[in-house]
């Protein structure tokens, strides 16, 4: 007669206790996954300055409107607390010190994906849909795409698109900014308009095509220039 085991899941308060019992560090790069502590992957150079961009891009973008949360805590359930790579989260004006936020507090969540895409599609995708984040990106750095989940379901996101080069891309949770697009413009670096008295800045070395990202607000248009699924660069030239 076979032998069947039987998994103990550990809950977050758990979770945080043996934190605070030195069973691992500050420095060990650890989140609970379904009850399952993991060891999160090494953060590369080329993820790091992915993140970095987007938090940039969509803080600016965005000013007020949303909260830009960059690889803390997501308090899923009682048995997850995933650490995302970006989250707009809706604006709270404690920034979440009273309690990490929760499933309906998401707009949108980001995961950057260098050598962690298969774990990210077969593990994280799933576990983000049967919680109900409503849209998921999904960046692709080996491959250059990036993946939009949309439409949560307790079996899977039932909108997934793929998008690449040329391809238009804009959060659902502001859709009503209405000029706020991402549309592919020329390879070969990041460009901003100029502006007086200031130097003009192009990014050099993409991955990607650069992405142009636009607003209006009551007073002035703001314009940012970058790639959608970010990417690496290798010098940044002023002129």
């Amino acid at each position: 007669m076979a032998v069947q085991l039987t998994r103990r899941r550990f809950t977050v308060d758990e979770y945080y206790r043996m934190a605070e019992a030195g069973i691992f560090g500050e420095d060990d790069r650890v989140e609970l996954i379904d009850g399952e502590i993991v060891e999160m992957v090494p953060i590369g150079d080329r993820h790091a300055g992915c993140v970095d961009y987007l938090t940039n891009v969509l803080a600016r973008l965005l000013g007020e409107e949303a909260q830009v949360r960059v690889q803390n805590p997501l308090r899923l359930s009682r048995y997850s607390e995933p650490q995302p790579d970006v989250m707009l989260l809706r604006p709270r004006p404690d920034f979440y010190r009273s309690g990490h936020p929760t499933p309906g507090e998401v707009l949108l969540l980001i995961e950057v994906a260098d050598t962690s895409v298969d774990l990210d599609r077969r593990v994280k995708v799933p576990l983000y849909a049967r919680h109900g984040i409503p849209e998921l990106w999904v960046v692709d750095l080996a491959e250059g795409t990036v993946t939009v989940y949309r439409d949560p379901a307790p079996d899977g996101y039932r909108v997934a698109q793929v998008l690449r080069r040329g391809e238009q891309l804009q959060p659902a949770a502001f859709a009503d900014l209405g000029a706020a697009a991402w549309r592919a413009a020329p390879a070969g670096g990041l460009r901003r308009p100029r502006r007086p008295r200031r130097r003009h800045h192009r990014l050099r070395g993409l991955d990607l095509s650069a992405v142009a990202l636009s607003a209006r607000t009551p007073s002035r248009r703001v314009r940012i220039w970058k790639d959608a699924t970010m990417i690496s660069p290798r010098g940044l030239d002023h002129r």
